[in-house]
């Protein structure tokens, strides 16, 4: 299993290698104890599949408060993706700061998004399919969102102006700026 460091501290792409041979490939997706091994100390105790009809469609930036804040290990088991973590925690030095990574059905990576960053994606191609681990259930009434096109946080979606498929939560969403975050930073990742 690669594990790949990005410029936030928690935040990693994990690409699981794949044996293929005439008939497809196989690839174990998540492994507790390889983690584990790599520092990466995770439960997780849901999973979630989202389809999404139409490119581009965007969801995000959502997270969930404390208590009920989730780490999120994000995949596309069909399509292609551009998913996207912003570091949302008070104090943190990369406080407001995205990264992103293209994830495909074709190139297996993952994305590990911690709790403290909101998540978000994009789709490229049609009927593209995503799938995630979270650490705790969804519990609606903590959760919130972010605009996804706030200009505070300058999120480059690759849209080359296509305007995407929103939902009108994500459409109304807050801005970075005068955004009381329910996260604090405690220091290292």
């Amino acid at each position: 299993m690669k594990i790949e460091e990005t410029p936030l501290p928690g935040v990693l792409v994990i690409t699981p290698p794949r044996f293929g041979d005439h008939r497809g490939f196989f690839a174990e997706t998540y492994s507790q104890p390889k983690l584990a091994e790599a520092g990466v100390e995770m439960v997780f105790v849901q999973d979630n599949h989202s389809m999404s009809r139409q490119a581009p469609t965007l969801r995000g930036l959502h997270f969930q408060a404390p208590p009920r804040a989730q780490d999120k290990l994000v995949r596309c088991g069909r399509g292609a993706l551009f998913d996207v973590a912003v570091d949302i925690r008070k104090g943190s030095p990369t406080y407001g700061q995205w990264y992103g990574a293209e994830l495909t059905e074709d190139n297996g990576r993952q994305l590990l998004v911690p709790a403290g960053f909101a998540h978000g994606f994009v789709t490229r191609v049609p009927d593209t399919e995503i799938i995630y681990k979270c650490t705790d259930t969804y519990a609606p009434e903590t959760e919130g969102a972010l605009l996804w096109s706030d200009p505070d946080i300058g999120i480059d979606w690759g849209l080359d102006g296509a305007a995407p498929v929103l939902s009108e939560k994500d459409a109304a969403a807050t801005r970075l700026d005068g955004f009381d975050s329910p996260f604090i930073w405690e220091g290292g990742a």
